[in-house]
């Protein structure tokens, strides 16, 4: 699945949507450990595991993006160059 960018390069779509649905899964799961935290108080355990799901998925997201970027599937859009 590609789209063309601007210049008129093909940009691959699919680490972008990698990306987004990590982002997602990540507001999912802390939003998951607010809830059983403030609803919940008879098992503290979910909670923990709500919020430990949503570190491992950052880290897996920075690993992903470290990896993306280092194999040219992504790269900075120059919003710092004048």
């Amino acid at each position: 699945m590609t789209a063309r960018s601007a210049t008129g390069s093909s940009v691959p779509m699919l680490p972008k949507i990698a990306i987004v649905v990590f982002l997602l899964a990540i507001v999912v799961a802390l939003f998951t450990g607010m809830y059983y935290m403030l609803k919940d108080p008879s098992d503290k355990r979910r909670t923990v595991r709500a919020l430990t799901w949503r570190v491992g998925l950052q880290l897996a997201l920075i690993a992903f993006l470290v990896l993306a970027y280092a194999l040219g599937w992504i790269q900075p859009h120059g919003l710092t160059q004048r």
